[in-house]
């Protein structure tokens, strides 16, 4: 059965628990399910099936088990491992202290954009289908990326660090 990868938009320790998420993607009829890093990632196997569907079903799952949902982005295991394995940043020169990030869409972004797009030490640099690769350096002004981001492409993205894609693409 095909392994997926789930990123949940909004999920912390604070507002659900990994083990009642774990619970919801079961109650879905997913198999050998697993919560990593208490930040709504979850992966799971399930009989092949397009990601858009497998959205919609832990979505209905989480608000049927929590009385609340959470944006829900699903990839392919071995889609975010090809993904990793290409070394999406390479070409990019960034300064050592940058955190690759990787923004998840929903669909492919059919905006016409000019990048890369800055500011304040955030960049959006390319965009890869339904992936978006930034790099920001952490400073006092707080999360500009994502306020960058969502201007950018809305709020119905979600977003990890690359170490983190990693992370779930081999769980």
């Amino acid at each position: 059965m095909p392994r997926y990868v789930a990123f949940l938009r909004g999920v912390s320790p604070m507002n659900a628990s990994m083990p009642a998420l774990k619970a919801c993607f079961e109650s879905a009829g997913f198999t050998e399910v697993r919560t990593l890093l208490s930040s709504g990632n979850v992966v799971f196997d399930a009989r092949s099936s397009s990601p858009a569907a497998l959205e919609r079903r832990a979505e209905k799952a989480m608000q049927s088990g929590l009385d609340r949902s959470f944006g829900t982005t699903v990839r392919p295991a071995g889609y975010l491992q090809a993904f990793i394995e290409s070394d999406p940043f390479t070409g990019f020169r960034l300064p050592a202290a940058a955190k690759k990030v990787v923004t998840f869409l929903r669909s492919p972004a059919e905006l016409p954009l000019e990048l890369p797009i800055t500011q304040d030490e955030a960049s959006i640099l390319e965009v890869r289908g339904s992936e978006v690769l930034c790099a920001y350096v952490p400073g006092p002004k707080g999360p500009v990326f994502m306020s960058l981001l969502e201007r950018t492409f809305g709020k119905t993205i979600t977003t990890r660090t690359l170490d983190t894609v990693r992370k779930c693409a081999w769980a």
